[in-house]
């Protein structure tokens, strides 16, 4: 049984507590003072109703007691189990030491990597476990500060953060009371290294938001990333919609699971179904596989250039979509996963949806949340914050200082239209720094070929005279259209031209039935 008291900072009202307790007979187990909010506690084993009736209003007419109830544990039990929930919540190892070097507490995590029983430790000598550093010496120092050090248990590495407890002695002065050590693995650091790297990498931190409407991309997407439903991302090539997915998906609350990605591009129907839904095997002598949906289970899909997915992968993955089951290729057994799906595209799926090439149905299914990211050209104010983040990574990569951009350098990239988006500027810097010998990069380092949204990409060596481009041209023109016009009336009236005009082309750039099948 517990008390909580509240009273009065009087001397000598814990003496009048105590008493009596004694006169009722009460073994009085443990007595706690919290003299900054005035409470007194008493522990004792538990006592009968009637004596407890007669304990509590005795105390009560003790001058300076205010109040008096009971308490469900007294305020060292709770720190004690607040200690010990969090120690062994902890994925590294942490061992408490005393000033002579003697292991008092440990965690579930260090008896893992000392290959011990808390049994076995508790008592023992730090320097017999941790190999490789005289913690008795440090902790006998003058001066005994934290240390970062490597140790050896067993012949394996361990990093070894030591940080010594000190109890207050006076206003000045402090007594060591001893240590706490804090062990972790080279595939335990490695492991946290990773972990930063790829937040790094693959954060919403690492999107340029300089222009308005990538700012409002990353704000609406931070809000999607913690919901459920399937997200649809459109933008021309180029722009980031992979990189947007994983940010997606390592701001949601499935980012410890796989994120795993699918070109629906760039496989043939067979092999996307199996890479997608796994292969059941044994008939043939193949081994049974694993298909992207069951590998990234509470992780995330996401599906590249969804638009390019044949008609029979699109039925199979809505009734996916459906019910989060499927089939292996070759079994009958159905498999259930949890997953969220990510799709991306540059195509007109609505205007696909009308034209019967994408279903209506799949298209509503992933359609639930959309993201659509400006094409480079249309957010300038991107353009300088990118170019100088590559500039830094791909000088640290070639192990030279970043270069600076020549005067009107940075005026070219922001009027130049970048039919590649980020992907062509980043490849564009990145050739530049790597064949750079100067310390100022201009825009001839470059090498970005003309390019008009009208004509697209000119010749950068254009060789003859006006006319014979335009002959070129003429030629060129004519035979595409010649299959789709295939005779010189149909061809004149569509040109806006004579007829007579059009056979004298045809006839001069050797255009007819038998030079291009219609």
């Amino acid at each position: 049984m517990r008390l909580e008291i509240h009273c009065a900072d009087r001397i000598g009202i814990a003496q009048e507590i105590l008493n009596i307790l004694v006169s009722y007979h009460v073994d009085l187990k443990g007595i706690e003072v919290d003299s900054k909010h005035c409470r007194m506690y008493v522990s004792f084993p538990p006592i009968e109703f009637e004596q407890f009736q007669k304990i509590m209003p005795s105390i009560r007419l003790i001058d300076g007691v205010e109040d008096v109830r009971t308490t469900a544990f007294m305020p060292s039990e709770r720190e004690h189990n607040e200690l010990n929930t969090l120690l062994s919540a902890l994925p590294d190892g942490i061992i408490s030491i005393d000033a002579k070097g003697m292991v008092r507490l440990c965690n579930d995590a260090a008896c893992r990597d000392l290959n011990v029983t808390q049994s076995e430790i508790i008592g023992c000598n730090i320097n017999t476990l941790l190999k490789g550093f005289n913690f008795n010496r440090w902790l006998e120092g003058k001066e005994v500060l934290g240390q970062t050090t490597r140790v050896e248990v067993d012949g394996e590495d361990f990093i070894a953060d030591i940080l010594p407890i000190s109890v207050p002695e006076n206003q000045v002065d402090k007594i060591l009371a001893g240590a706490v050590i804090n062990i972790k693995s080279q595939s335990r650091l490695g492991q946290q290294v990773s972990a930063f790297r790829r937040y790094g990498q693959e954060s919403f931190s690492t999107i340029q938001t300089n222009s308005t409407a990538m700012r409002r991309v990353v704000r609406e997407a931070r809000k999607m990333a913690q919901l459920e439903a399937p997200i649809l991302i459109t933008g021309e090539t180029g722009t980031g919609k992979e990189l947007l997915a994983r940010a997606c998906h390592y701001a949601s609350h499935r980012s410890m699971k796989s994120f795993l990605a699918l070109s629906c591009a760039s496989l043939p129907d067979d092999v996307a179904e199996t890479e997608l839904f796994g292969y059941a095997g044994y008939e043939d002598g193949a081994k049974p596989s694993r298909g992207i949906l069951e590998q990234a289970d509470g992780g995330t899909v996401f599906f590249d250039e969804v638009g390019e997915m044949s008609a029979r992968l699109q039925t199979k993955l809505l009734r996916f979509l459906q019910d989060g089951t499927f089939r292996r290729v070759g079994s009958e057994n159905e498999i259930k996963v949890n997953v969220r799906i990510i799709a991306s595209t540059q195509k007109d799926l609505p205007g696909m949806v009308q034209e019967g090439t994408f279903r209506e149905d799949l298209y509503y299914r992933i359609n639930v949340l959309n993201l659509d990211i400006a094409p480079l050209r249309d957010r300038s104010a991107d353009i300088g914050p990118l170019t100088e983040h590559f500039l830094q990574k791909y000088a640290h990569q070639v192990g030279r200082a970043a270069p600076t951009l020549e005067s009107g350098c940075l005026e070219f990239l922001q009027q130049y239209p970048w039919p590649g988006n980020v992907r062509q500027l980043e490849n564009a810097i990145y050739r530049a720094v790597s064949l750079l010998d100067d310390d100022v990069l201009s825009a001839e380092h470059l090498q970005l070929p003309s390019f008009t949204n009208d004509l697209g990409y000119l010749e950068s060596d254009f060789e003859g005279s006006l006319e014979q481009a335009v002959k070129r041209f003429e030629s060129t023109l004519l035979r595409k259209l010649y299959p789709a016009y295939p005779s010189s009336r149909q061809l004149a009236k569509r040109l806006g031209l004579s007829h007579t005009a059009v056979a004298n082309k045809l006839r001069e750039y050797g255009i007819n039935r038998k030079s291009i099948k219609v």
